[in-house]
């Protein structure tokens, strides 16, 4: 299938929405920042993920942006940089949790 690498952010007023979200991206991609994930998704992930951020937030005050980066093995080296600390890859390959 199909991957591709989605950036998630958000901004969530209550601090139990916040957890709960935070928790949904842990499951779905790499932590990044406070409020930024990395997520290598199928169209099929992606739309779960939706819908299970869906459910949490409050629309009228919660906000969760989605900004599609490109295909996962068609990424250059320089789309991700970062200004301070280095930005390290993500490990490819299995992991054992």
């Amino acid at each position: 299938m199909k991957r591709t690498i989605t950036i998630v952010c958000y901004d969530i007023c209550d601090p139990t929405r916040l957890r709960q979200v935070y928790q949904t991206c842990r499951a779905y991609g790499q932590h990044m920042q406070y409020s930024v994930f990395r997520a290598d998704l199928t169209e099929m992930r992606r739309v779960q993920l939706i819908m299970a951020l869906d459910a949490i937030i409050h629309h009228g005050d919660d906000q969760v942006l989605f900004i599609r980066v490109g295909p996962s093995g068609g990424c250059s080296e320089d789309s991700f940089w970062a200004l301070g600390k280095p930005y390290l890859e993500p490990p490819k390959g299995p992991r054992v949790l």
